[in-house]
């Protein structure tokens, strides 16, 4: 239940520009999610969301950028949990996962500025990223398949 709320909060923050916590307890507790103010909090927390400044000067929950700890690949547990399926070929990377989580999981991997990956495109249930070579398609995707294990 608690990765599955946490997901659908991923998912809000990529859709919608939430600016508070408050907003973000009534757009789950009209999707039927029973949540107080505490637990949303600890979600926030726990999924290391922050506050960015949008176009018109308020300021939204997103994905936040402080991710990338010594090149480590280190994704949360409900970015693990989104992931389907991971394959390489060649200097291409491909990660399946549910419908909806593709922006919130790409996002999740930008942040985390490997210099071996050039790019991505995400789409609603599918990612690609384009690496530097195949020795890196080959580490990152094995990098992640170890990653879903342990969640």
């Amino acid at each position: 239940m608690k990765s599955e709320r946490q997901n659908r909060i991923l998912e809000l923050v990529a859709k919608y520009e939430i600016e508070t916590q408050e907003e973000m307890i009534e757009r789950l507790r009209n999707e039927g999610y029973r949540v107080t103010q505490a637990t949303v909090s600890r979600d926030l927390k726990e999924l290391k969301l922050s506050k960015a400044l949008t176009a018109r000067g308020t300021y939204r929950y997103c994905v936040s950028s402080s991710r990338n700890h010594t090149g480590n690949m280190r994704l949360n547990n409900a970015m693990a949990d989104s992931i389907v399926s991971v394959q390489y070929s060649m200097n291409n990377v491909v990660i399946k996962t549910y419908p909806g989580l593709a922006q919130a999981v790409a996002s999740s991997v930008d942040s985390l500025n490997m210099h071996n990956i050039l790019g991505s495109v995400a789409g609603d249930d599918t990612i690609i990223l384009v690496t530097t070579d195949e020795e890196s398609s080959i580490e990152l995707s094995t990098k992640i398949q170890e990653l879903m294990k342990t969640f």
